[in-house]
């Protein structure tokens, strides 16, 4: 049995992680506004990450419903064979195991609590990144959740809140807990993206615990990717920003091409990319406005100079007939 996996009641089939045995895997991380069900179908149809997760779902501790129906939906929504991992924010141990069992009825089978999140409160109290604050809380909190979940429950977080050397003191309570995995971005809360991920953080991490550690963090490029691998010894990769201005990205990861895309591959890339997700956001979101708006979340993530003024216009696109148009232009 591997180290990290419990000898208590619960079952080992349940426990099973979110990835194949054996296997590096590749997944997406969850983003704001970003990672909804329609941008995940298409990561699956066309990248297939090995692992996804859905956008951070708010606990609330003060209404009975504890999740928005809308976040319900999107536990039930199908990935094909490819793990979903449901990530809940919140910092009340009843709410959050009330919220467990609603999204495990609901379909959910793998629990993530996000510690990372560095924007703030997103609910009543200190969550998210917020919650390195008081980690006096997270002694009730990981317990609660590892007896609540049937499934396995992971926890993605940063280094530490304004202290990279924070995450060493608490993953002891991790491996007590009978957490997983951890997904480690390690930057402190306070830098938000600002500075470099020092990824050294993370092979130290890995060094001092038995849990799977997945690396997070300024992975713009198979070469960084599969760098980070071999120096780490991480258990697998979760990509973020570089992956939503670029899905092939998980392409070269997989084949190991460490080359950097043609111009002509981006071009490409891009119309493909940005024709399937209007057709998608268009099917998903209701009205002009909200489609040409969740687009354009996405349009914002595209950094590649050679396409700098291209990306100035379709942010500046006010209806979606300019803003298709602007895709075409692409080519």
């Amino acid at each position: 049995m591997p180290a990290n996996q419990p000898t208590s009641a619960v079952s080992d089939n349940l426990r099973t992680l979110p990835w194949k045995e054996g296997t590096k895997p590749l997944m997406l991380a969850p983003l704001q506004g970003l990672t909804n069900r329609a941008m995940r179908a298409l990561f699956i149809d066309w990248v297939r990450p090995d692992t996804v997760f859905t956008e951070f779902m708010r606990v609330s501790s003060v209404s009975r419903k504890n999740l928005a129906r809308n976040d319900l939906k999107e536990v039930a929504s199908t990935a094909g064979d490819v793990p979903l991992v449901t990530q809940l924010v919140g910092n009340s141990s009843k709410a959050l195991v009330a919220a467990v069992r609603k999204a495990e009825a609901a379909g959910a089978r793998h629990i993530n609590l996000n510690m990372g999140c560095p924007y703030g409160r997103m609910t009543t109290g200190a969550t998210g990144g917020a919650m390195l604050q008081h980690p006096e809380i997270l002694d009730e909190i990981i317990p609660a959740l590892r007896n609540a979940i049937s499934g396995s429950f992971s926890i993605k977080l940063r280094a530490g809140y304004d202290d990279p050397e924070q995450i060493f003191s608490l993953l002891p309570l991790f491996a007590k807990a009978e957490v997983d995995f951890l997904v480690l971005h390690p930057r402190t809360v306070v830098q938000k993206y600002a500075g470099s991920a020092d990824h050294s953080i993370t092979g130290r991490v890995i060094r001092e615990t038995t849990l799977p550690v997945i690396a997070n963090g300024d992975i713009r490029s198979a070469a960084e990717g599969l760098r980070i691998l071999e120096t780490t010894g991480a258990a697998g990769l979760m990509l973020g920003r570089g992956a939503i201005a670029d899905p092939l990205l998980f392409e070269r990861l997989r084949n190991r091409n460490t080359k950097d895309p043609t111009e002509t591959e981006t071009t490409d890339m891009l119309h493909r990319y940005l024709h399937d997700l209007l057709i998608r956001y268009s099917k998903l979101f209701c009205g002009e406005r909200q489609i040409l708006d969740k687009t354009k979340n996405v349009v914002a993530f595209i950094d590649d100079p050679a396409f700098s003024k291209l990306v100035s216009k379709m942010k500046r696109a006010k209806s979606i007939v300019t803003l298709t148009t602007l895709i075409d232009a692409i080519k």
